[in-house]
């Protein structure tokens, strides 16, 4: 049964970390990355469609994306579309193509960049400590219940603590992974 809670506990956790890997994946870093448009919905037909379902998005260069819509008559709706997205990017559109450079970042922008990373950073931490803290009041009512002794609570409470030190230990590699990315210029 204890087992159970751990594992539980173990996936929830591991989900934290998932949902935090997507958060600074679309945090631009300078260099060219099909994850920066992953937000991006086109007016397809009438339907709010994200862009990689209404045209083709590739990198070009380190510092160019390159987008080929599908049919060559969305060009100027994805065009619109990256710019409504405020994301700070200019597309350039020939007609049937549209490139999309990524624009060096500033001193003062990168900084609030990290600022950033470390929030989402300590978000995904404070659920990892949620998590902790539901699976050790899991085990104290499973204890109560007379179905774990006290010494198996014990035992069960210090793996939760392990698995929730590496699960931390993991955010902050990341953490300094994506700030080095950020500052390097």
């Amino acid at each position: 049964m204890h087992n159970e809670v751990i594992k539980d506990a173990k996936v929830r956790m591991d989900k934290s970390i998932e949902a935090f890997r997507n958060e600074i994946s679309k945090i631009r870093t300078g260099k060219a990355t099909t994850a920066l448009l992953d937000g991006v919905k086109v007016d397809y037909y009438g339907s709010p469609t994200p862009l990689n379902q209404a045209a083709n998005v590739s990198v070009l260069d380190a510092h160019t994306l390159s987008i080929t819509p599908w049919d060559k008559s969305m060009v100027n709706e994805i065009d619109k579309a990256i710019l409504v997205a405020d994301l700070g990017l200019n597309p350039v559109n020939d007609g049937t193509n549209i490139k999309v450079p990524i624009p060096p970042l500033n001193e003062e922008r990168r900084r609030e960049l990290v600022k950033l990373v470390k929030k989402f950073g300590e978000d995904a931490k404070v659920a990892i400590r949620n998590v902790r803290r539901d699976a050790n009041d899991k085990l104290k009512k499973m204890e109560k219940n007379k179905e774990l002794t006290e010494d198996f609570r014990h035992d069960a409470e210090q793996d939760v603590q392990k698995t929730t030190d590496k699960h931390i230990e993991t955010i902050d590699e990341m953490i300094k992974h994506k700030e080095q990315e950020i500052m390097e210029v």
